[in-house]
Formats: structure tokens, C-alpha cells, sequence
């Protein structure tokens, strides 16, 4: 949490990079805003800051109509961290207490309900609940406004227990009830898809994020074309299927087909992750400069580190690539969806996405012949999948990063460029510096070569903590670069 006085400097300045990380409460008027809502400065001594907006709506606050504080991009910490209260909020906004409650929430995590409602309480203002609700609260309000669903559906696809509790919420959080904020807006007609405007903190490096996925697109579950990126996830209630492109001022356009309304949190968090919309692109800028690279960083400005919708897809995606090709690890990996991968609803599916990647249990069960693989790259790709189907090896939303490197290194076959990779993209580790990789080292040497000195890239890297995930796209994309020239 900053302190007071650089959480009013950020209001004073309407300063947008601060959205998301904490909520501005007026006291004489009751309202609650993001730090760049419009509206006139109030006055220092009338105000009050909160960590979340749960913790300003437990304690009396509306949000704002004008600045929708609702809709601004989330804090960035919640993704970086590696701490018991971030791995809780990544959990909530997967759904985990719509799906299964607190005491779900507490057992994925090892703790006792109380002790993590102290721990959460204490540091966020609010309790696991209210978070909950909140997150509750958006969903509802992106259906309210994106659809003409019954409000009754509306409430219980977005988690709520009794239209009673969805309507008190809505007045608590709103100073309205969800018909009037229908009645206020344009009501669309009931489609296939639902359209959303996804926040991000500028500068985005969205052609660049593009192209990372292009290269790496499997057909049947991943589409690019037209300047869209499409592809399928597999959800709590049954499959989706996303389309993001790059829209109008700081926002994604995303179109999100569901096969169950009740995925509609989960699966927008999951989209936060894969295109790293959450992320804090002044700050890590401002690191890595400090390190000496402003060549690197102004080459990629907003440049993300992109995480995945599935992080066992992820992992098993990443073994079987080892050692090989991108345009090989498609190969197979496109073997392995046609073969194994599930059948898309007819509704849900879009050109060149019709399938949904295979679970861990499926590939654990598939015959060593399938494979035109080497041995012993079969014997890794199994025995990581056995882990990831019985829970041996977590890579979920609220793991624990150290936990989940050590079980991964004590499979046979993975080392520490898998680990490494997987802790990026499947674990959204902020801080790792792929020294290893074959890119990292091309890189490196063709900017020592440009500056005729040798770097010191170990104490460089070193200086770019806590965002050395980001150094290390920035290598990869440099030596892309480079490549093509």
C-alpha cells in the first residue's frame, strides 16, 4: 500500500497509472472513485484509501457512476506476488468461493478458514467474502449490460445465492438497483457472444504480444488472423472460447462465447493473465532502465510477459517442445490436440478453433506409441502429466511457486529451462531471467557485439529484479529481430 500522501498525489494528478491499486473515498459524499476519476479534487482531509474496493464498499462507500472504479485495470501485485493474501485474491477471482465457498478457498491454500480470514482481513481491509462479492458484483454488471438476460439468471450465473442478496449487494455497491443500471444503459439483444472492454495500464505492446502467440498457435485450439487472436479454455462448468484484438483508447476488445454463464469471472481473469493486462509497464520500464537498458526497453515500449488460460496445457506444452523447433512442437502438438483434444460445442466453435486441449488424465492415458517422440521425452511428458492429474504437481491459480518448482525439477526430464518457462507463463512469476535459453544467449551476444564491451549481464539482471521475466522477453524479441534481418 503507498502512503497517504503519494495515494493524494496520484489523485491530484488524475494519474491513471494508480487505477486498480487502490480506491478513493470521499466522506462527505459517500462515494468511492478510481485515483483518475474526473470529477473535482476533494479536499485531503475528507478522504480516505483502500487497498480494494471491497474493503471502501464494507465500509459504507458507493462507486462512482462516472469513473467506474468497477472497471478499472486490477492492482499488479496480485499477479507478481508469491504470498499466501495474493495467491487468495488470484483464487477468488478464478472463482474458487463462488464454486466452492471459504472454506474451499482455506483448504486449497493450507490454511484454516479463520487464520486466512485474519490474514486477508488484516492486510486488505476486507474479508474473503466481500472479495467475493465484489468480484460478484462485476460480473453481474458486465451481463446486466452486455445481454438482455433475465435478471434472475444474471444472478445466479455470476454467483450470488438469492435474487435478495444480488439486489441488497447492487444497492450497497451502487446506490441502484440492477433494473435501473439496465434502464440507464443500452440494452443489447441476447447473442452468441458476450463483448467486453478489458482495462490495461498504457503503453501495451499488443502487435508484439501478437506475434509471441502466433508462432506458438496450435491449430484447432488457437486462431490468429485479421489482427485477433482466438482460442479455447477449459472452464469450471464446461468450454469457452475467446477472440481478443486490440481496441479503442486503453482497453482489449475481448468476445468471450461461454458454454456456461457461470464461467464468465473465471474466464475473464484468465484472459487478464494470458495478455498480462494487469501489469505495471511504468514501473517495470523505470527498473530496467535504471539497469542501463533504455536501447532495449525503447524498443518494445509496453512490451508484457504473457502468462496462459491453463497452466497444465501450458506445462505439457512446454515438455513437449523441449529441445526441438517451435514449427516441430506444433507438429506434435497439433497431432496431439486432433487425436486427443475434445470436440467443441457446434455453438462455441469458430474458424480454425473447434476443440479443446486434452486434460492431464487423457494424455497420462495415451499409449507410448502415439508419441513419434524419443523415449525419453515420452517418459517425461507421462510422468508429468500422472503429476498434474493427481495433484502431485499444482500449478493453479493459488500455488505455491516454490512448491510447484521443487515438484517439477524431481520429475525425470525436467530441468531448469522447463521450470523456468513454466514458472513465466503458467505461474506468472514476475522475476525469472532465462540465462539458459538458446534465444537469451543469442541476444546477448549481439548486444555485446553492438556495444563492443562486454555487459555483465549477471549483475544487469540482477539490478532488473523483481521484473526479470520481463528482461528476458525483451532478449527474446531482440533476437527475433535480429533473426528476420
Amino acid at each position: 500500500m503507498f502512503t497517504s500522501d503519494q495515494c493524494y498525489q496520484a489523485v491530484t494528478s488524475r494519474d491513471r497509472r494508480f487505477d486498480g491499486m487502490f480506491f478513493t473515498a470521499v466522506r462527505t459524499t459517500g462515494i468511492f472513485c478510481r485515483p483518475s476519476c474526473p470529477a473535482r479534487t476533494p479536499r485531503r482531509e475528507n478522504v480516505d484509501f483502500f487497498v480494494t474496493a471491497a474493503a471502501a464498499a464494507d465500509a459504507g462507500f458507493r462507486a462512482c457512476r462516472r469513473c467506474r472504479p468497477d472497471a478499472s485495470p486490477n492492482s499488479p501485485q496480485w499477479d507478481t506476488r508469491g504470498d499466501i493474501v495474493a495467491r487468495a485474491m488470484r483464487l477468488i477471482r478464478d472463482g474458487v468461493v463462488d464454486r466452492g465457498g471459504v472454506d474451499t478457498l482455506a483448504a486449497e491454500l493450507g490454511y484454516s478458514t479463520r487464520q486466512l480470514g485474519r490474514l486477508i482481513h488484516a492486510e486488505l481491509g476486507a474479508g474473503p467474502l466481500a472479495l467475493a462479492r465484489t468480484e460478484r458484483v462485476r460480473t453481474a454488471r458486465t451481463l446486466i449490460e452486455a445481454t438482455s438476460m433475465p435478471m434472475s439468471d444474471i444472478a445466479f450465473a455470476a454467483g450470488f445465492s438469492s435474487i435478495r442478496q444480488f439486489n441488497d449487494t447492487f444497492r450497497a455497491m451502487y446506490s441502484i438497483s440492477p433494473r435501473q443500471l439496465r434502464r440507464a444503459g443500452a440494452e443489447q439483444s441476447v447473442t452468441e457472444e458476450l463483448v467486453l472492454r478489458l482495462a490495461y495500464r498504457p503503453p501495451f505492446d499488443f502487435a508484439h504480444l501478437l506475434e509471441y502467440h502466433a508462432v506458438r498457435a496450435v491449430e484447432g485450439i488457437e486462431h490468429i488472423s485479421d489482427g485477433a487472436y482466438t482460442r479455447s479454455m477449459r472452464l469450471a462448468h464446461g468450454p469457452a472460447v475467446i477472440t481478443v484484438r486490440q481496441g479503442e483508447g486503453d482497453f482489449v476488445d475481448c468476445r468471450l462465447r461461454l458454454a456456461d454463464t457461470r464461467d464468465l469471472g473465471s474466464a475473464v481473469a484468465r484472459v487478464r493473465r494470458l495478455l498480462d493486462l494487469d501489469a505495471d509497464p511504468e514501473a517495470i520500464a523505470e527498473t530496467l532502465r535504471s539497469a542501463g537498458l533504455e536501447r532495449l526497453v525503447d524498443e518494445y515500449p509496453g512490451i508484457r510477459s504473457p502468462g496462459h488460460s491453463d497452466p497444465v496445457e501450458l506445462a505439457l506444452r512446454t515438455v513437449l517442445g523441449q529441445q526441438i523447433s517451435l514449427a516441430a512442437a506444433r507438429t506434435h502438438l497439433e497431432r496431439l490436440v486432433a487425436g486427443a483434444g475434445e470436440s467443441l460445442p457446434k455453438e462455441l466453435s469458430l474458424v480454425g478453433v473447434d476443440r479443446v486441449f486434452p486434460t492431464a488424465e487423457t494424455i497420462a492415458g495415451l499409449p507410448a506409441s502415439d508419441w513419434a517422440l524419443p523415449a525419453s521425452r515420452i517418459r517425461t511428458i507421462h510422468a508429468l502429466s500422472v503429476a498434474l492429474a493427481d495433484g502431485s504437481v499444482e500449478l493453479g491459480a493459488g500455488s505455491d511457486r516454490e512448491d510447484a518448482s521443487r515438484n517439477l525439477l524431481a520429475l525425470p526430464g525436467i530441468g531448469p529451462w522447463s521450470n523456468g518457462y513454466i514458472r513465466i507463463r503458467a505461474l506468472g512469476d514476475p522475476d525469472v531471467f532465462m540465462d539458459t535459453d538458446l534465444g537469451v544467449k543469442k541476444a546477448l551476444a549481439d548486444l555485446d557485439d553492438a556495444s563492443g564491451v562486454a555487459c555483465g549481464w549477471k549483475e544487469i539482471a540482477m539490478n532488473c529484479s523483481p521484473w526479470r521475466s520481463y528482461l528476458t522477453h525483451l532478449l527474446w524479441a531482440h533476437h527475433a529481430r535480429s533473426a528476420e534481418t
